[in-house]
């Protein structure tokens, strides 16, 4: 029988990490447990090393069992890909079984070019979220997959506010957003050289492509060296039909932990956005409001949130990070997986499981990482001089201890300052590694 390198969500499992990576083994889960999940399949980690022994190459054997799954999926979600009349638009994320920083970005809204844009603008009566998606995906493909940089799209975007003497992004029109997807699609065109894609198919076998080789890029490389993990793993890809959180006030996106990653506390922690996708949030484009809020702006879709939360805490009996989208009110559950800790917190949670009865105390060693303790013995700040200083500016912390010293705000200039022997404190716009 010939090997087997595509899964729907509904044929995997959580015990299947080493296959389907740990997005995909969670979304399979998901599945089963019956989640509000929006279906897709799995390309496994198998075929991410099939595609180095073959030259960097997707082979024909692979591709024709994707586009067989992606016929499966048609099925499912009662759309077509690369359909004029009614298209099925995807998201494609990595997911390798090791959580790792420095694999690729998610890619939303793929299976978009202008004629698509014009039928599904037609067809919702909401010119602004179709102009919107494709606006997005011309920078998220160009950035992630081609390696345009993110800076030259940000240019245009706020030369666009400017013009129109606004601060959002949500506070562009239509008419906008179709002039910025023009002119972000003529700088792809300056970069690469080539007309931007407009074939699906295209699309989603570079945006494929893109997820094997970040499995390769040396921030990737550096991760896995300092953790042990092993080259020959790989990373599995996910294709997942698109729910949208960008297509008005009844629709938003965001993330959550079931208990405080930074003290263990128990209760919902999170950040919510309203017609915004995925990347808005980590991104810090706009200021999310708290999960706590979402209550009164989208009872109905909080209440099924509240009650997916505690599902999946006592099924992973672990606390969990978990990714959502709300659209026109309805919940989708886009990810979960068990929720990085600070060390203080690591130990919290895990006595609080014990005396829950979630766990034993011997599984509440195992959960505990050894080199994470080390965080507790980082300096602190006193926290009386805290409350006394003058604060110059906010961000979140990215390291668990205190730190002093100049200011730098690329990580070339931390290398170069700290070699000189210099203390610095390296400051990004975005919580980016």
């Amino acid at each position: 029988m010939a090997k087997k390198y595509c899964y729907l969500f509904s044929e995997g499992n959580a015990k299947m990490r080493e296959i389907l990576g740990g997005k995909g083994a969670n979304l399979a889960e998901m599945t089963n447990i019956g989640l509000p999940v929006p279906q897709g399949f799995t390309i496994s980690t198998e075929a991410c090393t099939q595609y180095y022994e073959d030259g960097r190459q997707i082979n024909p054997e692979i591709r024709k069992e994707i586009m067989e799954y992606i016929e499966k999926m048609e099925k499912i979600c009662g759309k077509k890909f690369g359909d004029k009349e009614n298209p099925l638009l995807v998201s494609v994320r990595s997911g390798a079984r090791a959580s790792m920083p420095g694999m690729m970005d998610t890619i939303l809204n793929l299976g978009l070019n202008e004629t698509v844009v014009n039928v599904i603008a037609a067809k919702s009566g909401n010119p602004r979220w179709a102009w919107d998606c494709y606006r997005r995906f011309i920078q998220m493909f160009s950035d992630v997959v081609m390696e345009v940089g993110k800076k030259y799209f940000e240019k245009l975007i706020d030369k666009m506010k400017e013009e129109k003497g606004v601060e959002f992004d949500v506070d562009l029109n239509a008419d906008d957003l179709k002039k910025l997807a023009n002119q972000f699609k003529a700088e792809y065109k300056k970069q690469i050289g080539k007309d931007f894609p407009d074939d699906p198919k295209e699309q989603l076998f570079e945006a494929i492509k893109a997820v094997f080789r970040s499995w390769d890029n040396p921030r990737a490389n550096i991760y896995r060296m300092d953790h042990d993990i092993p080259y020959s793993w790989g990373t599995a890809v996910n294709v997942q039909m698109m729910a949208f959180g960008n297509m008005g006030d009844d629709c938003g996106t965001g993330v959550a932990f079931t208990r405080n990653p930074a003290t263990g506390e128990k209760g919902l922690m999170g950040e919510f956005l309203t017609n915004a996708q995925g990347e808005d949030v980590v991104a810090g484009v706009r200021t999310p409001m708290p999960i706590s809020e979402m209550a009164e702006k989208f009872p109905e879709a909080f209440k099924q949130f509240t009650e997916v939360c505690k599902v999946l805490e006592n099924h992973y009996r672990d606390m969990q990070d978990m990714e959502f989208t709300v659209e026109h009110g309805k919940l989708y559950m886009l990810q979960t997986r068990n929720g990085k800790r600070t060390a203080a917190a690591a130990i919290k949670i895990a006595c609080d499981l014990i005396d829950e009865g979630m766990i034993t105390e011997k599984e509440a060693l195992m959960q505990i990482d050894a080199k994470s303790l080390d965080m507790l013995l980082h300096p602190t700040f006193d926290q009386k001089a805290l409350k006394a200083a003058k604060p110059v500016g906010k961000g979140i912390a990215a390291s668990p201890g205190a730190a002093a010293g100049q200011i730098v705000f690329t990580a070339e200039d931390a290398v170069t300052e700290g070699k000189k022997g210099k203390k610095v404190v390296l400051v990004r716009l975005e919580t980016s590694p």
